[in-house]
Protein backbone atom coordinates (compact mmCIF):
# COMPACT_ATOMS: atom_id res chain seq x y z
CA UNK A 1 0.00 0.00 0.00
CA UNK A 2 1.29 3.75 -1.04
CA UNK A 3 -0.11 5.99 2.15
CA UNK A 4 -1.58 9.39 2.20
CA UNK A 5 -0.26 12.09 5.01
CA UNK A 6 -3.21 14.03 5.76
CA UNK A 7 -2.50 16.06 8.91
CA UNK A 8 -1.37 15.48 12.46
CA UNK A 9 -3.85 13.68 15.22
CA UNK A 10 -3.76 16.28 17.20
CA UNK A 11 -5.89 18.42 13.87
CA UNK A 12 -8.90 16.05 15.03
CA UNK A 13 -10.67 16.78 18.02
CA UNK A 14 -10.53 13.99 20.61
CA UNK A 15 -13.96 11.92 19.96
CA UNK A 16 -14.25 14.09 16.68
CA UNK A 17 -13.94 14.02 13.01
CA UNK A 18 -12.24 16.20 9.92
CA UNK A 19 -13.35 15.82 6.40
CA UNK A 20 -10.73 15.26 4.07
CA UNK A 21 -11.87 15.85 -0.04
CA UNK A 22 -10.39 12.92 -2.21
CA UNK A 23 -10.90 12.15 -5.83
CA UNK A 24 -14.00 9.59 -4.37
CA UNK A 25 -15.69 12.02 -2.35
CA UNK A 26 -15.52 13.63 1.29
CA UNK A 27 -14.20 10.92 3.72
CA UNK A 28 -14.34 11.74 7.82
CA UNK A 29 -11.72 11.24 9.54
CA UNK A 30 -12.79 10.18 12.91
CA UNK A 31 -10.81 10.18 16.34
CA UNK A 32 -11.89 7.94 18.91
CA UNK A 33 -9.18 7.76 21.31
CA UNK A 34 -5.71 9.64 22.04
CA UNK A 35 -4.03 7.72 19.33
CA UNK A 36 -6.77 6.02 17.04
CA UNK A 37 -8.38 7.19 13.86
CA UNK A 38 -10.74 5.32 11.96
CA UNK A 39 -11.56 6.66 8.15
CA UNK A 40 -15.03 6.31 6.75
CA UNK A 41 -17.40 7.54 4.29
CA UNK A 42 -18.86 10.65 5.49
CA UNK A 43 -22.49 10.06 4.13
CA UNK A 44 -25.30 7.96 6.13
CA UNK A 45 -26.69 5.40 3.58
CA UNK A 46 -30.41 6.17 5.45
CA UNK A 47 -30.84 9.73 4.57
CA UNK A 48 -27.37 10.93 3.68
CA UNK A 49 -26.67 13.09 7.08
CA UNK A 50 -22.99 14.11 7.43
CA UNK A 51 -21.28 10.98 9.89
CA UNK A 52 -18.71 13.58 10.60
CA UNK A 53 -21.29 15.99 12.62
CA UNK A 54 -21.92 13.01 14.13
CA UNK A 55 -21.94 11.54 17.93
CA UNK A 56 -18.60 9.56 18.34
CA UNK A 57 -18.33 6.92 20.98
CA UNK A 58 -16.42 4.11 21.56
CA UNK A 59 -15.45 2.85 17.93
CA UNK A 60 -18.80 3.82 16.97
CA UNK A 61 -20.56 6.89 15.38
CA UNK A 62 -24.34 7.92 15.74
CA UNK A 63 -25.71 9.60 12.62
CA UNK A 64 -26.92 12.82 13.36
CA UNK A 65 -30.49 12.65 11.88
CA UNK A 66 -32.06 9.61 12.75
CA UNK A 67 -29.64 8.10 14.90
CA UNK A 68 -27.89 5.74 13.08
CA UNK A 69 -24.98 3.51 14.44
CA UNK A 70 -21.80 2.59 12.78
CA UNK A 71 -19.45 0.41 13.45
CA UNK A 72 -16.39 2.29 12.53
CA UNK A 73 -13.98 -1.20 12.30
CA UNK A 74 -16.42 -2.92 9.88
CA UNK A 75 -18.82 -0.02 8.33
CA UNK A 76 -21.88 -1.78 9.28
CA UNK A 77 -24.91 -0.54 11.07
CA UNK A 78 -25.89 -1.69 14.83
CA UNK A 79 -29.24 -2.93 15.50
CA UNK A 80 -30.22 -2.27 11.84
CA UNK A 81 -31.17 -5.16 9.31
CA UNK A 82 -29.48 -3.13 6.42
CA UNK A 83 -26.86 -0.20 6.02
CA UNK A 84 -23.38 0.07 5.97
CA UNK A 85 -20.61 2.58 4.94
CA UNK A 86 -17.37 2.31 3.16
CA UNK A 87 -14.48 2.14 5.56
CA UNK A 88 -10.59 3.16 4.87
CA UNK A 89 -7.33 2.11 5.69
CA UNK A 90 -5.53 4.67 7.99
CA UNK A 91 -2.83 4.58 10.68
CA UNK A 92 -0.74 6.39 12.49
CA UNK A 93 3.39 7.07 12.19
CA UNK A 94 4.85 9.48 14.10
CA UNK A 95 1.67 11.40 15.72
CA UNK A 96 0.74 11.72 11.42
CA UNK A 97 -2.50 10.34 9.70
CA UNK A 98 -1.93 8.21 6.86
CA UNK A 99 -4.63 7.34 4.67
CA UNK A 100 -4.05 4.13 2.23
CA UNK A 101 -4.05 6.23 -1.27
CA UNK A 102 -5.05 2.91 -3.59
CA UNK A 103 -8.50 3.54 -2.13
CA UNK A 104 -9.41 6.56 -2.84
CA UNK A 105 -7.35 7.74 -5.74
CA UNK A 106 -9.66 6.48 -8.17
CA UNK A 107 -13.74 6.76 -8.67
CA UNK A 108 -14.68 3.08 -9.51
CA UNK A 109 -16.98 3.18 -12.69
CA UNK A 110 -20.71 2.71 -12.21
Amino acid sequence: MSWIDIGHIEDVPLRGARLVKTHIGCIAVFRTAEAEVFAATNTCPHKGGPLSEGIVHGQSVTCPLHNWVFDLNTGQAQGADEGQIATYPVRLEGGRILLDASTVSHRSAA
